[in-house]
């Protein structure tokens, strides 16, 4: 089989376009339609639908687009691996959730520049979700998630328990229970946030409906909206505790299961580490010990 016309169904299936393929691969529309048809006659097999909205995989193109990824992620592997000193150096790209990476990882960034300058490290944050995806499809080497994560493609190193407390404006009184602030609207981060999750399970569990949930795009901006008394939010303590102390907020502990969320690093089983993954995963481990 060849790489080259392996390359280009993955990057059409990907795109969902053969034009979308042929500009994302400085091909002719005319080039990327030939090899497709090479490489279905090789296989003797169709892989795509034509139809008048474009195309779609076939259950035959669905099987190969795995290998697909699996098999060009490993050739990539393979010059990684020939190409590698022992010396940490190359890109690095790391994902996290909102709170850890800006709470969390600051000064583990800074030591690890600091000792391997060649490393092009970079981190991408968004939801835990966003990262399982991304490091299932070998586009991160690892990503700091809520855990627990159960998947037999992933391995999970558990790094830290965040605890999580209701926070209200600072002329709320005291919160006994979730019944307190049923009234209030709640104001979330977008979906697939641990934290949101986390506080559905509360309110389902107490058969609470609430009267009106408000998403936002970042915690600043729910900090500042509960500071305004806008809402109330649930958030790890430790991104509230400074404006908490600057008397912007109110925190309020909550008890059982829901008051702890684990924070974890996965990463592929079947990945390569290379020695500047090795080299974070060992600082990683000092860091958070």
């Amino acid at each position: 089989m060849d790489i080259q016309l392996l390359k280009v169904f993955f990057t059409t299936a990907q795109e969902g376009s053969i034009s979308k393929a042929a500009q994302k691969l400085n091909f002719a529309q005319s080039n990327v339609t030939h090899k497709i048809q090479q490489l279905e006659a090789d296989l003797q097999t169709l892989l795509f639908y034509r139809h008048n909205r474009g195309i779609t995989l076939t259950p035959s193109g669905q099987i190969l687009v795995s290998y697909a990824e699996k098999i060009l992620h490993v050739i990539q592997e393979a010059r990684q691996a020939v190409g590698d000193s022992s010396i940490p150096s190359g890109p690095l790209l790391i994902g996290a959730v909102e709170t850890t990476a800006a709470v969390r990882l600051p000064k583990l960034l800074t030591k690890y520049h600091a000792e391997y300058p060649a490393v092009d490290i970079s981190l991408i944050t968004g939801p835990t979700e966003q990262h399982l995806h991304a490091v299932l499809h070998y586009e991160l080497y690892g990503a700091f998630v809520a855990g627990p994560v159960e998947h037999p493609d992933l391995v999970q190193e558990k790094v830290i328990d965040e605890e999580l407390v209701l926070v209200t404006p600072v002329s709320h009184p005291p919160v006994n229970s979730i019944h307190d602030v049923q009234e209030r609207t709640i104001l979330v981060f977008h979906s697939g946030c641990s934290f949101r999750a986390k506080l559905n399970q509360l309110l389902n569990e107490e058969g609470i409906l609430p009267v009106k949930l408000m998403e936002f795009e970042s915690f600043e901006t729910i900090i500042g909206c509960v500071s305004a008394g806008l809402g109330i939010s649930l958030m790890p303590r430790s991104i509230v505790a400074e404006p908490e102390h600057q008397g912007r907020i109110r925190c309020h502990t909550i008890s059982g299961k829901h008051a702890i969320v684990t924070t974890v690093f996965i990463r592929r089983k079947d990945a390569l580490i290379t020695p500047a993954l090795s080299a974070f995963l060992s600082e990683m481990r000092a860091h958070f010990s």
